[in-house]
This record gives structure tokens, sequence and C-alpha cells, in this order.
């Protein structure tokens, strides 16, 4: 019986070959070369990158900081951190909603690219995918450990118990609840989907008894048969056209947080389409950040091209635009409204206040310096473009920050307060990162960084492939 992977001698396209025209490919690729590069790197074929040891240790160190941070909460409340009264939320919703935001270029780049025929996603949707699932990992535990009783989250769902405990759906962390796991399941069973083909390929390569039975399990008795594709195409569309609305829904949900709160600032209209297109803005410079080491790390510059980098960078930039009119509505509308509060609020952000700093590094880290991003050689330039990438991190890391603490003075001087992290505050969100990192590293090590099928699909017919077959075209 033939294998999912069998491909006959004689049927091998032989090279050298031309270059992709659209540049999405590099290298004298075939279908085996394909495998093997992508493959290789999950099958021990090549030996592990001291920069991935140097990476995972680092995660490694970072998550049991972050061990320690938890049982020391656990243990003492969350009284360790800086919040007060009148800043009562503090870090860690701002941690939450800028990992959220991370998020979401995943589900972007695999969902509405793919309904969209975007060619140029097919390299990067899988490492992408596995990063919006991470993200969101890493976000969600920031909600669980400020209520206090984490070992109750459970309470937040409308679960029957026998004291008549219900969810209070007036809650914006209620809503948080079911808008982030929602997310994340239909995302990671997205994300799985695409891994069958991919589990088929490893398991007939595969030169271990235990990688042939984990990754025999894992593709579900995938054969590559016609009813296989077709089913698998028909679930990868449906899939699709379910991610696509909550890639808009669940950073919208998360933006009702703020706005249907009666505090100056905060009740706006615009803070959905703001919260999206900066979610989208900082998910991109996240996929640039994974995509460089990557790039050098495992030489997949001819995979993982410079023509994607530069679209990356033109995302960043259309994004980028729209926070930016986003700050300018913010000033602008407390100017127009000639309401006293909003516009000593809005004085007390951006001059008066303690924290007007921040306001300025926000401006300068996401406003001012994405504007390079309009110099076709800077876009095209990977260094260039990972520094700006990290700006846009930085940038929108202050933005949550600025929304959530800066309003610490009221229109009663005697509430006035001031926020400062404690190192528990910082350990916390280091944490965090060192959780993702962690989980990144097990991710490329253990499965296939970019989707093996789909690059072989995307192959001129030249080289074995199909010109790009989107799973669209069959899925009828």
């Amino acid at each position: 019986m033939a294998t999912a992977t069998e491909t006959t001698a004689e049927k091998r396209p032989q090279g050298p070959f031309t270059p992709h025209p659209d540049g999405l490919i590099g290298g004298n690729h075939t279908l085996d070369s394909i495998g093997h590069k992508i493959g290789g790197v999950v099958l021990s074929e090549q030996p592990t990158p001291n920069a991935w040891w140097a990476f995972f240790l680092l995660g490694l160190t970072l998550l049991g900081g972050l061990g320690v941070a938890l049982a020391y909460l656990f243990y003492a409340g969350v009284g360790i951190w800086g919040i007060n009264v009148p800043v009562a939320w503090g870090f860690a919703i701002v941690n939450f909603v800028w990992w959220i935001g991370i998020g979401h270029a995943g589900t972007l780049i695999s969902a509405i690219l793919l309904l969209l025929h975007q060619k140029w996603r097919t390299s990067i949707n899988r490492f992408a995918e596995a990063m919006t699932i991470f993200a969101v990992a890493c976000a969600g535990l920031f909600p669980l450990i400020h209520m206090g009783r984490p070992w109750l989250f459970y309470w937040l769902y409308p679960v029957p118990v026998n004291f008549a405990m219900w969810p209070q759906f007036r809650s914006p962390l209620t809503w948080d609840v079911f808008a982030v796991t929602t997310y994340f399941s239909v995302s990671l069973m997205f994300w799985f989907v695409g891994l069958v083909p991919d589990f088929a390929v490893l398991r007939d390569a595969s030169k271990t008894r235990l990688q042939r039975f984990v990754y025999g399990n894992l593709a579900l008795g995938w054969r590559g048969s016609a009813i296989h594709w077709r089913r698998y195409e028909k679930l990868y569309l449906l899939l699709a056209g379910l991610s696509t609305p909550l890639v808009f829904s669940v950073h919208t949900v998360v933006s009702f947080d703020f706005a249907v709160a009666i505090v100056p600032l905060w009740h706006a209209t615009i803070f959905p389409p703001f919260f999206v297109s900066g979610a989208i803005f900082s998910g991109f410079a996240m996929v640039v950040w994974l995509a460089v080491p990557l790039r050098r790390v495992y030489g997949m510059g001819d995979l993982i091209t410079d023509r994607h980098m530069e679209l990356c960078g033109r995302v960043m930039l259309g994004t980028g635009l729209m926070v930016s009119y986003g700050y300018f509505c913010e000033v602008w509308m407390s100017f127009y409204s000639h309401s006293i509060y909003e516009w000593d609020t809005t004085m007390q952000r951006m001059w008066l206040g303690p924290y007007w700093w921040s306001y300025w590094a926000l401006i300068t880290t996401n406003t001012i310096i994405p504007q390079l991003l309009w110099f076709r050689k800077l876009r095209n330039n990977e260094w260039a473009l990972f520094a700006i990438a990290g700006s846009a991190h930085i940038g929108m890391w202050f933005e949550r920050y600025v929304i959530v603490i800066t309003l610490s003075r009221d229109q009663l001087p005697s509430s006035w307060g001031q926020y400062a992290p404690t190192e528990w505050d910082w350990l916390t969100l280091l944490g965090s990162v060192g959780l993702f990192i962690t989980l990144f590293c097990l991710f490329i090590r253990f499965l296939p960084m970019i989707s093996i099928t789909e690059m072989r699909e995307f192959l001129p017919q030249l080289q074995g492939g199909r010109d790009g077959h989107s799973v669209m075209e069959n899925a009828k």
C-alpha cells in the first residue's frame, strides 16, 4: 500500500529550476527536499542548534521565576502587587490585553488570508497559529491569578451547582472568559486539523518506534486518499470561516472591559476597532520576531523569504497608522466634547500627571518609529524590520499601561494615588514571557514549524507541486 509520502524515483522532478515569480519560495526545492528540510528538524535528521538550547534554557529560567511568583501569590494574596486604590487592576490586566493582542496575527494569517486566496500565508501560517495558542495561554493566566481565588475559576461558567452560584453576565470578566475560551478552542482545532497531513508525513518518515506511535496516533489514520483530502478541505474551510469573525470579536469584547465603564477616556465607541487594529499590529510584529530566528537558526530563509518579511512590514505599517489615528481621535474627541472631565484627564495623561512619560514613550514607539516602514529598503532589511517590530511590542505594552494606569487622578484630590509595580509584578510578566518561549521552543522541536503539505502544493508543477493549490478550490 502506498504511503502518504511515497514518490517514485521516475516521477521526481530534476533541477535546477527558475525562482518563484512572486518571490515566495527560494532554493531549488522538490517534494523530497521540502519534506527533509522541514521534517528533518522534528525527526532529528540534523543536530539541534545551540541557539535553540539557549532560548529553551532562557524560557525555563523565566518559567521557574513565574512558578516562584505564583507560589508566593497564592500564599500571600494579590497584596504583593502594586495595585491600590484607585489603581485596582495594574500589571495583570495590562499584560492580559497585551498577550491577547499578540495572539491575533495567527488566526488572521491562517483564516482570513486563506479566504482571500493570499498565497504568501503558506510559509508563515503554521508557526503563527502556534504563536496564537501560546499567547492566549499566557493571556488567560492573568485574569485567573487576579481573581484572588483562582481555584474557583469555574464559577465563571454557567455550571449548575448545589449552592445556586451563577455567573454575573453584566461583568466584563465573564465576557472575557467566554470570548477567550471560544477563541482558544477554535484556534486550537484549526491548528490541529492543519497538522494532520503533516503528522502522516512524519509517521511515514519516522526512524524510531516511539515516533511512529506518537505521530501515527496524531495522524488519525490519514492515508492521503481522495476522501480524506475532501473531508480535510471541507473541515479546514469551515474552521477558517468560524475563525474569521473571532479575530474581530475577541478583542472587541476585551475592549468592552474599558468602553462600558463610565470613566473619562474609556467610554468611547472607537475602542473596539482601535483594539483590533492594535492587536493585528502587535501580532504581526511577533510574527517578524519569530520569523527572523527561524530564518537564521534553521536556515529557513528560502521558505520564509524576504518577500514574506516585506509583506509583514506592510501590514504593520497599515495597522500602525490605524492605531495612530485612534490616538489622534482620543485627543480630538476630548477637546471637541467640551467636557472638562475628559479634557482634564487627557492633560493629566499627556502633560500634567505623573505618567506623562509613558504616554510619549507610547507615541514614540507606536507612531513615530513605525513610519520608517514607508521606506522599502528598511522593509527589506531583516534586522531593521526586527528592530521596528520590537518597538511595536514595547509600544503596544505601553498603550495598555497608559489606558489602565494613568487614570490615577480623578476630580477629588483626596482620592489621588500613584501606582508603582513591585518586583513580583515584573517577575510575573517576565515569567509569562518565559512560558511563551518554552512552549514555542518545544513546538519547533517536535512539530513542523512550516506546513509540509501546503509547501509541497505551493511548489510549481515543474517541481512536483500544484502551483499554490488552495483549500478553497476543491472544498465545494
